[in-house]
């Protein structure tokens, strides 16, 4: 690796790697447009040749390309086992925000907007598919449940690679397999759709996580805190937008195939702006890429007296940016130091996938037996989500100015008090518009302010050997309850308003009591330092030389 953090370990694979992978995507195009004639119908068609080659080329592509981003043997080997010898200098967590600091959250907010904007164009999708393949409404929800295994396998597997291969090559990895998954645009099967659907999910789910690891590890400790949440929020809504624009202008002209192509040029809009997606230097430290981690920390905090300390013995108080530890993986995680607000955490994330994936989905549903008319309830629900859209900003708010693991509780005790109040009203049958409308924006926003500080405090109370899996756990266990609350779903259990409403308040109100116990907090602190307040001596402590 160059030692400005930005290159590849070997650059003729990576690019050779991509240039096939581009190829396979472009020779599924002549079967897309030989569909025009019939407005881009392409069910029952038989593959040709060239779309065959073509989908031999996209995993030879994929690859060769990770191993272009693979370190080397001896690098690996010194990331699971520590490195031999130590970084001796200040993190950048004194200086202020600079031009560095605001490009890499503009390209990871590109980067999280392109994450979000592929599974959320699924809803889009679906209409078109339905009709097209004449499959029922319940095989097309499958693809939905496929979606999202995929996210959850993706987000604990990719969280593995960021914290072996780097947190640089995850996230460009991500976006090579968006580009590859294009090709469900033109495939003329389901079946087909269903496996690129998983691994859409999978490539998904993996670059959320590793895109907040990288930025907790970049960014000044005054600012992480409002910045990740910031980011989160911002990059959620600009996925939902383009997704939601490109299906109103697109979609009439070529059909929804077109929003599955889109693959191609967003995730290539992601590999070409790696320049600006440096290698975290925490991650180069633990690898034992001194040199490397010091040259990304001057793009950082320039060669002010507060960027770097100088290496020697008249330095005694400078701190280490990581020291040795053992092999590191998912049983340290759940069994080890961090167990206790890992299961905080991942308890948090499953209820929250229930609430988002199952209560909400079936909430109009819900509402009409409250005596809400179906045009009603869709309003209420509009009504609702307005009033709820000002929610981001108390929580940035919150996170930054009082405390983030108290913030986090708090949210988490207000989702339950809105799933209770729905309880109440399903019990004593109480048909008040008002009332609903109140709990309904109450419940919009405390969940939303979940998810929003729930993977960026996960990024931030995990340590470098750990940060990458630690975040992605807690991001697939989201998933992992929308998992939950489709199966739920299906099986009719959200028919039951109040019962469904007390058995998800039951695990968040257990999150909150876990998290309110175990949870550090971290507003203002540095990565390391945070550390040691956790009492994991032997993990990312500060110690004096």
């Amino acid at each position: 690796m160059r030692a400005d953090g930005i290159s590849f370990h070997h650059p003729w694979a990576f690019w050779a790697g991509c240039a096939l992978l581009v190829a396979g995507v472009l020779a599924h195009v002549p079967m897309f447009l030989m569909g025009a004639p019939m407005h881009y119908q392409l069910a029952g068609m038989p593959m040709s040749p060239t779309m065959l080659v073509g989908m031999a080329l996209i995993p030879l592509g994929l690859a060769l390309a990770a191993y272009g981003l693979a370190p080397r043997i001896e690098q690996v080997r010194r990331t699971l086992h520590g490195a031999r010898s130590h970084a001796y200098f200040h993190l950048a967590d004194g200086v202020p925000l600079n031009r560095e600091h605001w490009t890499l959250v503009l390209v990871l907010v590109v980067a999280l907007a392109v994450d979000v904007m592929k599974p959320a164009t699924l809803g889009f999708v679906m209409p078109g598919m339905t009709r097209e393949y004449a499959i029922s409404k319940e095989s097309a929800a499958f693809l939905a449940l496929v979606a999202l295994t995929g996210t959850t396998v993706g987000s604990v597997v990719w969280g593995r690679i960021g914290d072996v291969f780097g947190r640089r090559a995850a996230i460009l990895l991500s976006a090579l397999m968006f580009m590859g998954t294009a090709i469900c645009g033109a495939m003329p099967s389901f079946g087909w759709n269903l496996v690129m659907c998983f691994l859409m999910g999978a490539s998904a789910g993996g670059l959320l996580p590793i895109a907040f690891t990288l930025m907790a590890e970049a960014i000044p400790a005054a600012h992480r805190g409002w910045l990740l949440v910031a980011l989160g929020g911002i990059g959620t809504s600009a996925g939902y937008l383009l997704a939601a624009g490109a299906a109103a202008v697109l979609e009439p002209l070529f059909s929804w195939r077109v929003l599955w192509l889109l693959g191609l040029p967003t995730g290539a809009l992601i590999v070409l702006l790696n320049r600006w997606i440096p290698e975290s230097p925490r991650f180069l430290s633990s690898a034992g890429m001194e040199d490397a981690a010091r040259a990304v920390l001057l793009r950082f905090s320039g060669t002010g007296a507060r960027a770097i300390e100088a290496d020697d013995a008249t330095h005694p108080g400078a701190p280490i940016l990581d020291e040795q530890h053992p092999v590191a993986g998912l049983r340290q995680l759940l069994r080890g130091r961090h167990a206790a607000i890992s299961w905080g955490l991942v308890v948090c994330g499953t209820a929250w996938g229930l609430v988002n994936f199952g209560f909400l989905l079936w909430l109009p549903v819900n509402l009409v037996k409250l005596g809400v008319d179906p045009a009603g309830a869709s309003a209420l629900l509009a009504r609702s989500a307005f009033i709820a859209l000002p929610g981001i900003g108390v929580v940035v708010w919150l996170y930054h100015r009082w405390s983030s693991v108290r913030s986090l509780v708090l949210f988490i005790a207000l989702t339950a008090a809105a799933l209770l109040a729905f309880v109440a009203m399903a019990l004593l049958d109480l048909r008040s518009a008002v009332l609903t409308t109140a709990a309904t924006a109450a419940l919009l926003v405390s969940v939303s302010g979940v998810i929003a500080m729930l993977i960026p405090y996960a990024a931030e109370i995990y340590p470098v050997h750990l940060r990458g899996t630690g975040s992605g756990v807690i991001a697939a266990s989201s998933k992992f309850g929308g998992i939950l609350g489709a199966g739920l779903g299906v099986l009719g259990c959200f028919e039951h308003l109040a019962l469904a409403a007390a058995l998800i308040a039951l695990p968040m109100v257990a999150a909150a009591v876990m998290l309110a116990r175990t949870g550090i907090e971290t507003r203002g602190l540095g990565l390391e330092a945070i550390q040691t307040a956790m009492g994991t001596a032997g993990d990312e402590p500060l110690r004096p030389r």
